[in-house]
């Protein structure tokens, strides 16, 4: 299966996701969201998989929503409604996945970005990551899942002060917060990425 906004591989049982809109630091469109719908579904019908790595190209994680696609036309209520209810189809499904899936964060995670992380088992995130649940800004609520999984990692307190500042914070305050997991040099996050899932290999997927 061809992809357009993201890349999809397998080496040897470990899948990797690559969000592939650089020009656009992987902002989220229609398309890519349709693509991490069909291939969060290969995925989890594959049993040879053993772990899943989830990053993004050109020195960014992914920034958000693709706010210039979400302007153009008109929504109903009703039609905006059916859009988060689109997203959320395959969100359930890249949450509850059945294998140890690591977030390899390199530059921007925010928006939906960092909501799309949080969503991993893991988080790694190079020198250079910048996280924010940027919403507050533009006059919208966390989607993606953030209102629900951030709270569970960091807290509520905590959790309602990132999100209603929409300030950002980099690598160190995230792995001092419970959010990133390790961090790594850019040139040295995807091999950490791949060393890190291959503590899985040998893992019972049933258990």
């Amino acid at each position: 299966m061809s992809f357009s906004s993201l890349k999809y591989e397998v080496r040897d049982g470990l899948a990797i996701i690559t969000l592939n809109r650089p020009e656009k630091r992987n902002a989220l469109d229609i398309s890519m969201r349709t693509e991490l719908s069909e291939v969060v579904l290969q995925i989890r019908s594959d049993t040879s998989l053993y772990a899943v790595i989830i990053t993004g190209a050109g020195g960014a994680f992914c920034a958000g929503g693709d706010i210039q696609a979400m302007a153009k036309g008109k929504r109903t209520a009703f039609e905006s409604r059916k859009r988060i209810q689109d997203i959320y189809s395959w969100l359930y499904e890249w949450v509850s996945l059945e294998l140890p899936v690591i977030a390899a964060v390199d530059g921007a995670a925010y928006g939906a970005g960092i909501n799309i992380a949080l969503a991993a088992d893991f988080i790694l995130a190079s020198t250079r990551a910048r996280f924010c649940e940027v919403f507050g800004r533009v006059g919208l609520i966390p989607d993606v899942g953030g209102l629900f999984l951030l709270p569970r990692i960091v807290g509520l307190q905590r959790a309602k002060e990132l999100v209603f500042s929409a300030r950002s914070f980099d690598a160190e305050e995230g792995k001092s917060l419970g959010i990133v997991y390790a961090i790594h040099a850019p040139d040295k996050l995807m091999d950490a990425a791949i060393a890190l899932a291959g503590r899985f290999r040998n893992a019972s997927r049933q258990a």
